[in-house]
């Protein structure tokens, strides 16, 4: 890292441990964690403004400082909308937006005034971006949207939405799709917000005639899925470093657990066979330490065909890794760890939510397989 890099580790670190949730504290009546304190405390880090352009009134980070961020906020499991405003809504501006947009939205967004969501899911489409039957007809100078999208990250809270229309094509063509810039509160809009696995926000929403001006239209219309996929593999990278800071504290965890917890009169951690299981968790960590910094290096990368694989084998690793440090957690801790008030659940919940979240591990897989893997052949 860098001086100003290792600077930031140290700053988001101390601030990611003094906001740490505590899930089984939040449980009780009336003391939820304080969100908006929170993102207060975001904005004045600068990290909200971290990685725009300072021309655009951002700091100029890159995707190392978004993984250095992300890593905290998973180790602290903070479910505050950063993912899905600053990184997904963000990366749509900051590789898409026009000038007058960015010049309108990112500064919004740096002091923490605007949240964005990326609405994009629908019934049918499981992990395909180019599986959209949400349809956008012009209508004059504006656009008419139609149709449903579900679990929007950060989407009941969202000021801004990014939501994936059909303007031409069927339903699974590639081709066709556009990307709007729609207000919340719109008429046509509906959002119905539930609780997330994770403890973090989610919301159904429907779109019924609603009237988007030409001006809000994001990137080149009918030509939005290069650009989806672009931001979404930017949010993978940021994807993987949350699930290693989630697994970096379950391990530390299970570790202390073990030196502590007496049986036969020893600490369980004594047994040789507990040691090995030990290892085999740290061993899961550090590569998915490895892929997941492989991401960040590779978020950037304009050429899709380099890039796509990358990030795929990076969320499979990390899916396998956080799947064998969840569940050999819950084995070495027992019954206590499936309790509301110890952690060790929860981060096992966050890894199986970010598991799922922009592919499961076979759909990576899938995408590794049809790139031709990662090595060329000699």
């Amino acid at each position: 890292m860098t001086e100003e890099q290792r600077l930031l580790k140290e700053s988001i670190d101390r601030f990611a441990a003094d906001n740490a949730r505590d899930p089984g504290a939040h449980s009780a009546p009336g003391a939820a964690q304080d969100g908006a304190a929170l993102w207060s405390g975001f904005a004045e880090l600068g990290l909200l403004a971290l990685p725009f352009s300072e021309e655009d009134g951002g700091i100029g980070g890159g995707p190392v400082e978004t993984m250095i961020v992300m890593e905290a906020i998973g180790r602290g499991l903070i479910t505050a909308p950063y993912l899905s405003t600053v990184v997904l809504g963000g990366g749509f501006l900051r590789l898409g937006g026009t000038e007058a947009q960015r010049q309108e939205f990112i500064p919004q967004i740096a002091d923490g005034s605007l949240k964005l969501a990326f609405a994009q899911l629908e019934r049918q489409s499981r992990y395909d971006l180019h599986d959209v039957s949400t349809t956008a007809r012009r209508d004059g100078s504006d656009y008419v949207l139609d149709g449903r999208k579900g679990v929007v990250l950060g989407g009941d809270e969202a000021g801004l939405l990014v939501v994936t229309a059909r303007t031409a094509g069927s339903r699974r063509d590639e081709g066709g799709i556009t990307l709007f810039l729609v207000d919340g509160d719109t008429p046509g809009v509906t959002r119905r917000g539930m609780p997330a696995q994770d403890g973090s926000r989610v919301a159904e929403i429907a779109l019924d005639g609603v009237r988007v001006p030409a001006e809000r239209v994001l990137g080149e219309v009918d030509g939005g899925l290069r650009l989806a996929s672009h931001v979404v593999d930017v949010a993978l990278a940021a994807l993987c470093a949350d699930s290693l800071g989630a697994m970096e504290e379950l391990q530390r965890l299970t570790v202390d657990y073990l030196k502590t917890r007496q049986q036969f009169g020893v600490a369980i951690g004594s047994f040789q066979a507990l040691q090995h299981r030990a290892a085999d968790m740290l061993v899961a960590v550090e590569q998915a330490r490895s892929m997941a910094m492989y991401a960040a290096m590779m978020a950037e990368e304009a050429d899709p065909r380099e890039r796509r694989p990358a990030i795929a084998a990076a969320k499979a690793q990390v899916n396998r890794s956080g799947r064998q440090v969840g569940q050999e957690a819950v084995q070495l801790h027992g019954g206590i760890a499936m309790t509301w008030e110890y952690k060790a659940g929860h981060y096992f919940k966050r890894l199986t939510s970010n598991d799922v979240l922009f592919g499961d591990t076979d759909h990576h897989l899938r995408a590794v397989m049809e790139a031709g893997g990662l090595v060329e052949e000699i």
